[in-house]
Order: structure tokens, then sequence, then C-alpha cells
């Protein structure tokens, strides 16, 4: 049964079934649809475009073929994930996408059911789709279980690990690669060299005919009796032997913009496959917006725009970000020191060591999504007389920790770990958030963990860092634009485990480390209007901690207060040990840590992610009159005491 012709298809889109009644011609008209209006949405709200555009006829085909929420489909990262947003419900919500109380960028398990598995970290969709295929043959939840999987999350180990126990188990399983040859940067190593030759020179023409017939595409036992359908396959593709090596019937590649093909291919699998399948359909990220297929990155984040021109929209701040006040310093410091070298997973210009590979080729080396083997990479560098700066995001540094333990740490190697997007980062929410790198780095014996309050500090602690050679040390900063102080054209090297006194006051002390450093001074302000004018310390360090000014802080003051974007079991807790360690506590001090609430905050504006947090400049106003005992009424009684 057809739709009526005289409303546009997507308006008749609540859910997914509601295209079961869809002929061929009117899926090829709203995968049309949902590119506009994913589009639309995006240049309203910012967000990874690029990704979604490539994926919107495999998304719209998938829909049309399987039955979700009872067939799972897994949509790894899920930066692709917006047009899957929109025919599953959420359209009336796509325009409020990675605000506050609205959509998440990603998939999420509590946000809608046609969401089974939240991501946002890549490779992960093969290991979760096997688990619900096992679960589905253990008397668990019934259904397909499909993953589908970008070339560039395909370079990191756990998705090798996950295909070789599904080849192991033999259970059916689906497995989508969608190959655009670009996942943030452009995918590196041997892997992205084995998928171009699938396709090198394979006419798309060919494979759309025997699309038509996809039956008789696909490996035994998918066609019963035809013996010669693996051959066809096989004379029809170059390769699939590692694939098929690993236990997976491959089929491929196709075109994953051809409806015809995907929902031939799709149908055929549904009906017939057995085991563990993958599906190799070649797509073109940014694909039907022109903008972004011209874009370097393919639009893959992008701010609100101008639908017509793809103009973005800009920040109105002059001050640098952070990640380019680094990057600049990095580069600046390798000009005269050939032992400094650069890594990254795939996160070049996220992490700013573009400018030092424009520079530096032989010397910066991007690992693709793969942070576990860039941190042991790293390690061996530095035993081999480098000085590596392994540079990653907070969020993504957590995949490499057992590495960050054994390959590092335990051999006391001098690794330099810039960690960005430390803290609390706005829209990509609780995925992306750096909120545990101090607490799972300072418990490390012999590591060095550093925190700048701005960008002069930062251009000194890259230089601290390169001038280290006893250990592993880290430095984070935030996501963004620093504060626009003066950036020091020669930064001195700090001195390990030496802070700086800001300001001197009385009665309380403020301890900071990082930058809430400036909503501390905006706190004084406010406080000192009151007649109260605390003492301001940058601990800078957070191990080893500046033992003699903490104390010394302790000593002349009634009550000291600790800061930091970090979670529980950080900064704040090393202090405390050490005054527990020292008796302070015994002498009656009052003391209060300030950190990130045991909770994930969803995404909005880091401001008021932060208010969510307790962490802004009037919440540290009100932990400095609570410490003192001071209501908001005694205020003026507080003045006359001085």
């Amino acid at each position: 049964m057809s739709k009526r012709p005289d409303t546009p298809l997507l308006d008749q889109v609540i859910v997914p079934s509601d295209m079961k009644g869809f002929s061929d011609a009117q899926l090829r008209r709203l995968a049309d649809e949902v590119r506009e209006e994913t589009i639309s949405a995006v240049s309203e709200t910012g967000g990874h475009l690029g990704a979604g555009l490539g994926v919107v006829e495999l998304t719209v085909a998938l829909h049309a073929v399987f039955d979700a929420p009872k067939d799972k489909i897994i949509w790894d990262v899920s930066h692709q994930s917006y047009p899957h947003k929109i025919l599953t419900g959420r359209r009336d919500r796509i325009r409020t996408l990675r605000m506050k109380g609205g959509l998440s960028g990603f998939t999420k398990r509590s946000e809608s059911p046609y969401d089974p598995f939240g991501a946002a970290h890549s490779s992960t969709s093969i290991s979760a789709a096997l688990g619900f295929s096992v679960a589905r043959d253990l008397g668990g939840e019934g259904g397909d279980a499909i993953a589908v999987i970008g070339d560039g999350a395909m370079s990191a180990g756990m998705a090798y690990e996950a295909m070789n126990n599904a080849g192991h188990l033999k259970k059916r399983l689906i497995v989508i690669l969608n190959d655009n040859e670009m996942s943030i940067a452009p995918p590196v190593g041997a892997m992205s060299s084995y998928l171009s030759q699938l396709y090198a020179g394979e006419p798309f023409q060919e494979l759309k005919a025997a699309a038509k017939g996809a039956v008789s595409l696909l490996p035994e036992p998918f066609r019963e009796g035809a013996k010669r359908a693996k051959n066809m396959v096989k004379h029809m593709t170059v390769g699939g032997t590692m694939f098929e090596q690993l236990g997976f019937s491959y089929l491929g590649p196709i075109d994953g913009h051809d409806m015809e093909q995907l929902l031939a291919v799709l149908r055929t699998v549904k009906d017939r496959a057995t085991g563990p399948i993958l599906i190799h359909a070649i797509t073109q990220k940014g694909k039907g917006y022109q903008p972004a297929e011209t874009a370097r990155d393919k639009g893959h984040g992008v701010s609100k725009f101008d639908v017509v021109t793809g103009e973005q929209k800009k920040s109105p701040s002059n001050a640098p970000s952070y990640t380019s006040v680094f990057a600049q310093a990095l580069t600046k410091m390798a000009a005269t020191d050939d032992k400094i070298c650069a890594v990254t997973a795939a996160m070049p210009d996220g992490t700013g060591l573009n400018t030092f590979m424009e520079r530096y080729a032989s010397r910066c080396f991007d690992v693709g999504i793969a942070e576990q083997h860039a941190v042991t990479f790293a390690a061996g560098l530095a035993a081999g007389g480098m000085k590596p700066f392994c540079a990653l995001y907070s969020t993504f540094l957590q995949r490499g920790y057992d590495q960050v333990v054994h390959d590092v740490a335990i051999q006391r190697l001098p690794v330099r770990f810039p960690i960005d997007r430390a803290g609390l980062v706005g829209a990509d929410g609780a995925t992306h958030a750096g909120a545990f790198d101090v607490a799972f780095l300072t418990n490390l014996p012999g590591f060095v963990v550093m925190a700048a309050a701005d960008e002069a500090e930062l251009v000194r602690m890259v230089a601290t860092a390169a001038a280290y050679d006893d250990g592993p040390i880290a430095f984070r900063f935030p996501r963004g634009e620093g504060v626009g102080v003066d950036i020091p054209e020669d930064a001195e090297v700090l001195e390990i485990g030496k802070g700086r006194m800001i300001r001197e006051g009385a009665k309380v002390a403020i301890l900071s480390f990082g930058t809430r450093l400036q909503e501390v001074e905006a706190a004084c302000e406010a406080l000192g209007a009151k007649g109260i004018t605390p003492t301001i310390a940058d601990a800078r360090f957070a191990k080893p901690l500046d033992k003699n000014m903490i104390l010394d802080l302790a000593a002349r003051h009634d009550a000291l207060i600790t800061i930091e974007e970090g979670a529980v079991g950080g900064f704040g807790s090393h202090v405390a040990q050490l005054l527990s360690d020292e008796g302070v506590f015994d002498q009656g001090l009052r003391f209060r840590t300030m950190v990130l609430p045991d909770t994930f905050i969803d995404q909005s504006s880091p401001k008021d992610m932060y208010a969510m947090a307790g962490l802004n400049a009037e919440d540290i106003e009100n932990k400095v009159l609570e410490v003192l005992g001071i209501a908001q009424i005694g205020v003026d009684a507080a003045r006359s005491r001085g």
C-alpha cells in the first residue's frame, strides 16, 4: 500500500514501521527529504553533519528492511545518528540536538528504545552487537543485531577482537562497514590501504546490475544449491579475504548511496543469513551538501551555519584556543630540539598537531583510532631516546589506561601527555567530559600531573614537560578559548611540584587547580565587597603537591578550600590526604573540596554544566560563606569584624 502523495513522505513517518508501505521509489524520495531535514536542523544547532549525510540512504534502507526496535541497529561512535533520530520518533526535537534538556548528539539508551546501545567512543559496535546476538540465542530479547562501523573505527583493536570472537561463535550477526575513507581525519595505516584495494577500479555499474539479483551475489549458505554464487562474489570483488579468515562472509563493495542496491542486499541478508556477515558499503561523507563535500573534514563538526552558503558562525572571542596555544608552543620548541616528536590517535586537527605535522612531518605520527597503541608507541619512542608528546583528549586517554600504567608508569618512561578537553566540554555531554584523568593519573607512582590556569601557564607547562626526563608527565587544559592573557615569548620551566601565590588575604584560603582560577578571582571580588578577602593560590601541580605551600596556607587560615575541574579522588583528595597525614585536621582546620559531582552531566553550555556542578563563581562565593559560618544576613557583622 502506497502512502498519500499530497504531503512530504517524512511527515508521514513518526516511527520506522510507518515506512513499511513505501515503495522503493518512495524510499529514495524519503532519503532526499531526510537529508534536507538533517542539513536544516544542524544549521540551527551545529554538530556532526558530514557523517550523518553520508549514511542517509543506508539509514532509510535499514529501517525499511529491519524491524527496530526489535532488531538492534547499533551505530558505532554515533556521529552519524542524526538521520536515525529523525526517523525514530525524535524529529520534533531534532532542533534541540546537543542543547540543555535536548537530544544527545550521540545514541543514548535512556533517550529512545530505538537506541539499543549508547556510543560516542569508536569501535564498540561489533562487540555490542555480538552481545545482543548471543543474548538472543540464550533466550533474551529477540531480533537481529546490526553493527554499522566506519573504516576509521575498524582500525582499532577492539573491532578485530570482536570479529575474531564472532567468527568463533558463528552467531547470526550483520556488520555493515561504512567505508567513506574519512573518519575525523583521513584514515591511516594498513587497514585503510587494504580497504582501498578492495574497491580500487571496481565499477559500481557492474555491482549495481548484479545487486538487482542480489541472491546470486551472496556466498553459501545464503543461496542453497547455487554453487556459482560464491565464485561470482569472488569474481566481482578484489578481496574480502581478511574478513573471511576472521569467520565472516564478505559481501561487497556495494554503493552505499544506491537505494536499489542497498535494499536488495539487505533484504536478502535478512532472509538468508545464518552466521556472521560483513557488508562493505562505499559512502561519501557529507554526501548531498556541497559545502560539506568540499570541506577539508567533510563537515565533520560544524557550528551553526547558513544553509545556502555553508558559512559557519564565528565565535566573537579574539582569544586563541588553548589547543592552538599548546600546538604553537610545541611547534616552536621542536625547532630547537630535534628529539621532540608528537603522537595523535586520529585527531591531528582536534589536538592541534596538524600545525606540528606541517612543519615536522617525520616527527609527527597519526596512529589512527588506537589510543592503546598510541600510548605504548610513545613509550617505545621515549625508551628509544625521543621526547614524545602523546596528545589525546582526556576522554580518549581513558582508553589507554592499562598502557599508561604498565608500559609508561611502571617503567618510569618520560612520555609527555598533553590532555586536551579537560573538564566539562559542553555540547558533547557526558561521554566526552574530561572528568577522571586527574584521579587516575595522580594515583600512579612517579607521575607528574599539572593543570594550566590560563594560556601563559599552558606554555610554561609545555616547556616544563619538554625539559622533564625523570618519568611520565601530564598537563591538562580545557576546550575553547583562553582568557586572553599575554603569552610569554620564552616560557620558563616550572619547578616541579611548586605552586604560586596569586593574592594574600585572611581567614580562608582557596587553592585552585586549573582554569577555575578565573571563577575563584571573580568570587573573591564579590566577597571583597562584603568585607571578606580570601587568599588565592594556584596549585599548578596535583602531583607532586606543593607540600610547603599547602601546609603554610593551612597554618595561616581558619579554612582551606580546594577547587578543580575533575571528579572526587583527584587533587582535593590528595590535599586531604596530606593534611590528614600531617595532623592538620587535629588543629581545627576547616577543609572543603569543590569537585565535579558524582553524576554524569548531560550536554549544555560549559557555563551551565559548571553551574550544575556547583563550580562557578557564585558557588565558590557561597562555599566561602558556608565554611566561615557566615549567612548572608551576617555579612555586615563580618565586615565590622574585619
